[in-house]
């Protein structure tokens, strides 16, 4: 379907086609959701084994005892998996409680109130400190730069990542840029992995950018593949290395969908500077981690080579639910000019691009028939998609049934969006 070539008397047969479907939606009472990158209940159960795996001996290795206090930083087991998911050294890492979230909003809070690397670094000496945010992005990162008051300005995702060009015309134009948000495999919502020269790119940016500039590396994705043989990812903490910018980049990961979501462990990789002023600013907030579950995750996850094989595991349960996805949008949208889309080969997510000024008036009609999609806009800074255009797709939680059925409304409201504005034009 083309419908920049359609005439009025078309456009007016297809709206009358479309909303006699659409209306035939309405009468099945669906109530559908595909809002959130959760794992689904079959993917939570691949780890129920940890649950009585430490068998009353709560001891790590160098003989503590998780159950005190104490241990900021993690234990060593813990630190060890954490190297596995983030093949970054164990020196390098701190472990967290389960959300990588936190660990991200603990670390900005630390650079912006207190600096990283001393008083004289904190980003709130300067009167409007900004952050880079490709888009479309993720909603939280942009949620705690708000809370922060952290001013954000935008650059382009690319199929190879961030639009480079754009970002470093910002740092070089604009002493006030303090750090930029990355996902930078599987990337959320649009599921590109950056390229090997994206990746060098950022590592160099501590060349040009300001010394407290800092790069959140939020690699959410980092074991998610769908498929055998997936693309790679360069390594940002050896090529910093090699640049001399060890400073500009904090890494952050975690198990929250290896394992369980709202009990897993997070990890930030850094190097020892930042790290330092991570560490001073969680002594003055916690006594210590709940070490009890970094331990029973390391008994779980021994290796990389174990790590990964549960990985499969959760990929064989995904991998349906994201080909239902992709077909329908394949077979709906092939060939026609109502909108674009993704096809990624891991992480969470689907995103799709409407037509120009589309995106709201789909998710609102979508709604209506019982199927919840993320807020159009969500994917950009304050809610803004300037073009009203992206969607994110989260096809985990529903059944594969469930996943078809939503698909099946939301062809429906792409084109009855689409032909309605086509209409009014």
């Amino acid at each position: 379907m083309l419908l920049d070539q359609a005439t009025a008397e078309q456009l007016k047969a297809l709206e009358s086609e479309l909303t006699a479907e659409y209306n035939a939606i309405l009468g099945k009472n669906l109530s559908l959701d595909v809002t959130r990158g959760k794992p689904s209940a079959e993917q939570l159960s691949l780890s129920d084994a940890m649950d009585g795996i430490l068998d009353g001996s709560y001891k790590a290795g160098d003989g503590t005892d998780t159950r005190n206090y104490g241990g900021i930083d993690g234990i060593a087991e813990a630190k060890q998996l954490g190297s596995d998911l983030m093949e970054v050294p164990t020196a390098n890492i701190v472990v967290g409680g389960n959300s990588s979230l936190t660990l991200m909003h603990q670390t900005m809070m630390t650079a912006y109130h207190f600096g990283l690397t001393g008083a004289d670094s904190a980003w709130k000496n300067i009167d409007t400190p900004k952050v880079i945010c490709p888009v479309p992005g993720y909603d939280r990162h942009y949620t705690v730069c708000e809370q922060l008051g952290i001013e954000m300005v935008t650059v382009p995702m690319t199929a190879s990542g961030p639009d480079m060009d754009a970002v470093e015309a910002l740092i070089n134009a604009d002493e006030s840029i303090r750090g930029m948000w990355c996902v930078p495999k599987y990337s959320n919502p649009t599921g590109v992995v950056y390229s090997d020269e994206t990746v060098e790119r950022i590592a160099k940016l501590g060349q040009i950018a300001h010394k407290d500039f800092r790069v959140f590396w939020d690699n959410a994705y980092a074991v998610h593949d769908l498929i055998d043989n997936p693309p790679q990812l360069a390594s940002v903490f050896e090529l910093t290395t090699k640049h001399g910018t060890e400073n500009s980049v904090l890494q952050f990961a975690s198990t929250s969908k290896i394992t369980f979501a709202g009990a897993g462990v997070a990890f930030t990789a850094a190097s020892s500077e930042n790290l330092a002023g991570l560490k001073k600013f969680l002594g003055a907030c916690t006594i210590g981690p709940d070490k009890v579950n970094q331990l029973r995750h390391a008994k779980f996850l021994p290796s990389r080579e174990a790590l990964m094989s549960h990985m499969k595991k959760h990929a064989q349960l995904l991998q349906p639910r994201f080909d239902a996805v992709l077909s329908a949008l394949s077979k709906a949208f092939d060939g026609s000019d109502l909108g674009s889309w993704e096809t990624p080969v891991g992480g969470y997510f689907v995103s799709f691009d409407t037509r120009p000024g589309c995106a709201k008036a789909t998710v609102k009609l979508a709604a209506e028939a019982g199927v919840k999609l993320t807020p159009a806009g969500a994917t950009f800074p304050y809610g803004n998609d300037p073009e009203d255009r992206n969607i994110r797709i989260a096809p985990s939680v529903p059944s594969i049934e469930e996943v078809v059925g939503a698909m099946e409304v939301f062809v429906v409201c792409v084109k009855l969006a689409s032909v309605r504005q086509a209409l009014a034009a």
